[in-house]
């Protein structure tokens, strides 16, 4: 880089015939880039005086009053904007060169980037299903199948499902610094071959065969963390920004080694006495930094993505309006880019892009892939001849078998070695998806004045193997990968990326959001709550109330449990909320960005204060309009009861929502809970009425907890005290009788107790979420 001075003689030298008045000029410009300099350079030296952490911690970054030291946690918007602006202001054109300038600065101090070497042998893998008419959707299947699948559990009954394989033997390696390609007709294995890869098939899949990363077995690392698999589904909450979503995704997935490679790099650079590019120091300080709601990763990758211009709207489902398919997958890409894996299984990323954009991200990957030393294998369908030749590798999958692996140079020499050749307008990719059709192969034949006959895939397997890249594949596997090579940093072992607590922050910071998006339907719960409660005022009006007869205390007893059935009903909405979340949660517990528990915690502990809304609002218009017991220990004694019923409710459903998955299936078991708790909950059928052969329910339902508290509570207060005539004891304990109620005051934390250890459908529901 050109010092002032050289910049001074530069200039000298091609206006040697200026005037002095221009020499005096220059010199004044020159002397205040000097004093910038000098300024810029007394600012970095006492930055390389602090600790190791604290210097990790501060950067110097440019601005219009020149350098400035900041703190890395305190980067805003417009900050990191202009930081990426400056290093990649047209990402088609400067993110190679970002990426080259930042390999250089690691490179500069002998670092070694961690790579993953990824071998699959003998992988066989096989499912069970059902085949033909049993296959169907229908209710006789349905049932069939579930009594099918009791019987096959108890050993009764042997399976009736077929055994249909996917993959049959293959074998390959996939290396570093190395673009490959997927391709393969459909339903030739590919997304199982991916998922094999990273970690994450189906354990009720049959399995044999080994995959190695780096020599190490899959029971030697968590590869869920090493690798990251990005599916052909687009499964995200459509009420987060594209922002946040990846946001949320890079909390989560944590920094990986990225901070310890940086104190490495800093501490050599300065025993070197190295002065980094302030900018790329700032950036690289920034993408290490732990426990950020967002950080210039997300801006970076929604750079290289083309997300800018749709950064801060929602995704969108189907119910919320939001970005197109296309940004969409791009969404979904960017997910697991913004996160620290060093292997990447993609899978058919470019469905709704066009060929520009595919190019784009292809091109991109790339980029990344070779100059930081990546793996990658990327399965497209159909990609266009200029996206196709971005890549450096090729695997060809038909009908679960490898026909081809090895470089994209020499994947035409083999099937013309074959017999078939490429026409000269068809594009490659084509070309290798119909090769193995039985319909398109022929087209292919070059041999004209020679027969054809169909070639199997089976004969392609065969002569793939004494092809002269299939002989080199199969040397280097029968060479083992040497363990010690691996980088230390390569492979993870830890199974979440960031600690406990700071999981939990990041789900309870989502969860409040997604409360705050869903506003409506709090508001609405409550205006229905308020409507219910003029129509309970309406209706048990207290001056049409009296406490002078068991009958009339009856009506009161209805009025309670008017109220109780009014908490269960409504939150049913968990039903909703609960299902439209799951397939989110199901794919991020799968990828371990959390565990059950941090999906749940916030949801119950978030559900808190709206109960204690929607009950401040029920019993505050309610209870001295009914003309309850004026005592004003009773009227907060059932607001407890309230309060815990309906949390008891909202646990209830969520677990429900949890089970049933659909809308449909949830619903039902809902209405059905609702009719149990009802009919079995002391009011309804009073417990001597209860046949012998369902006192179990009773005793089990919350339901009946809830209804003898809140009936205790009231009809033991002093307003049901007295006496009637011909009557040995009060009023309340009569009614109380009547009802088949439980009399004794305990009662009524009995039922307290009992409605708040029914938060135990919590724990089911976290249980349940877990297993699944």
């Amino acid at each position: 880089m050109e010092g002032p001075d050289d910049i001074y003689r530069a200039s000298s030298l091609r206006r040697g015939g200026s005037s002095l008045w221009t020499n005096n000029a220059t010199d004044a410009f020159s002397k205040s880039s000097r004093d910038e300099d000098d300024e810029e350079a007394l600012k970095w030296a006492a930055l390389e005086r602090l600790p190791t952490f604290n210097r990790l911690e501060k950067g110097l970054l440019a601005t219009s009053k020149g350098a400035s030291e900041i703190n890395i946690q305190n980067l805003g918007f417009h900050e990191r904007k202009g930081l990426l602006e400056r290093l990649i202001n047209v990402a088609e054109e400067d993110n190679e060169k970002f990426l080259k300038k930042l390999k250089n600065r690691i490179d500069r101090v002998g670092i070694d980037l961690p790579t993953i070497e990824v071998r699959f042998e003998h992988l066989n893998i096989k499912a069970e299903a059902h085949v033909g008419s049993r296959a169907l959707p229908s209710v006789i299947n349905f049932c069939v199948d579930i009594a099918e699948g009791l019987f096959n559990y108890l050993h009764i009954l042997p399976s009736r499902k077929k055994q249909i394989s996917i993959l049959e033997d293959v074998s390959g390696i996939i290396k570093p610094s190395r673009m490959t390609l997927l391709l393969g007709p459909p339903s030739s294995g590919k997304t199982t071959l991916l998922l094999a890869l990273a970690g994450k098939l189906d354990p009720n899949l049959k399995f044999s065969g080994r995959v190695a990363y780096n020599g190490h077995g899959m029971n030697e690392f968590v590869p869920q963390r090493s690798a990251a698999y990005i599916s052909q589904y687009d499964t995200h909450l459509g009420e987060m920004t594209v922002r946040e979503t990846l946001a949320f995704a890079a909390r989560c997935q944590g920094v990986g080694h990225r901070y310890e490679m940086l104190a490495e790099l800093s501490r050599r650079e300065k025993e070197a006495n190295i002065k980094p590019d302030p900018d790329l120091d700032v950036f690289m300080k920034a993408i290490a930094a732990e426990g950020q709601k967002t950080s210039v990763m997300i801006d970076y990758i929604l750079k290289i993505l083309g997300l800018e211009v749709c950064a801060d709207i929602m995704v969108g489902n189907e119910m919320v309006r939001g970005i197109s398919g296309g940004q969409r997958k791009r969404v979904t890409t960017g997910e697991m880019l913004v996160g620290p894996a060093k292997a990447l299984f993609m899978d058919e990323i470019s469905t709704g892009l066009d060929s520009s954009t595919t190019f784009q991200i292809v091109n991109s990957l790339k980029q990344t892939i070779h100059i930081l030393n990546g793996t990658a294998v990327i399965s497209l369908l159909q990609p266009a001849p200029e996206t196709y030749d971005l890549f450096d590798d090729i695997i060809l999958l038909s009908d679960g078998q490898i026909v081809y692996q090895g470089p994209r140079e020499h994947v035409l020499d083999f099937f013309e070695s074959m017999g078939f050749k490429c026409p000269e307008r068809k594009g490659v990719a084509d070309f290798l998806q119909e090769i193995t059709s039985r319909k398109d192969q022929q087209q292919y034949w070059m041999h004209k004045d020679e027969p054809y006959s169909f070639v199997t895939v089976k004969e392609f397997v065969e002569a793939f193997q004494s092809f002269h890249v299939g002989r080199r594949i199969g040397d280097e596997l029968s060479i083992p990968f040497e363990k010690s090579q691996s980088h230390p940093a390569a492979l993870t072992t830890r199974k979440y990326g960031i600690g406990k607590m700071e999981l939990l922050k990041a789900c309870f910071s989502r969860e409040w959001l997604l409360m705050k998006r869903n506003s409506f339907v709090y508001f609405f719960k409550l205006s229905q709550l308020t409507i219910m409660a003029i129509i309970a005022m309406t209706l048990f009006l207290r001056t049409e109330m009296h406490k002078n007869s068991v009958s009339e205390g009856g009506i009161y007893a209805g009025a309670l449990f008017y109220t109780l059935a009014l908490m269960m009903f409504i939150s049913m909405p968990e039903i909703s909320m609960t299902i439209g979340s799951l397939p989110v949660f199901y794919k991020q517990r799968d990828l371990l960005f959390y565990p059950s528990w941090a999906f749940s915690l916030p949801s119950w502990i978030l559900r808190i204060p709206i109960t204690l809304i929607q009950t401040t609002g029920w019993v505050a218009l309610t209870y001295y309009v009914i003309g309850y017991d004026p005592n004003v220990g009773r009227l907060f004694k059932q607001y407890l009861v309230l309060a815990a019923m309906n949390q008891m409710a909202s646990a209830l459903f969520r677990f429900i929502g949890g089970v049933g998955r659909t809308m449909i299936v949830a619903n039902t078991f809902g209405a059905f809970a609702l009719l149990i708790l009802f009919a079995l909950g002391g009011f309804v059928l009073s417990h001597d009425n209860i046949k012998k052969w369902w006192i179990w329910g009773y005793w089990i339902s919350p339901m009946m907890y809830g209804q003898n508290a809140m009936v205790v509570n009231e009809f033991l207060g002093k307003s049901w005290s007295h006496v009637l005539p011909n009557s040995a004891e009060s009023l309340g304990i009569e009614v109380l009788k009547s009802r088949g109620f439980f009399t004794n005051a305990y009662w009524y934390w009995i039922g307290v107790g009992a409605l708040g250890d029914s938060q135990y459908y919590s724990t089911f529901a976290t249980l349940w979420l877990l297993l699944s």
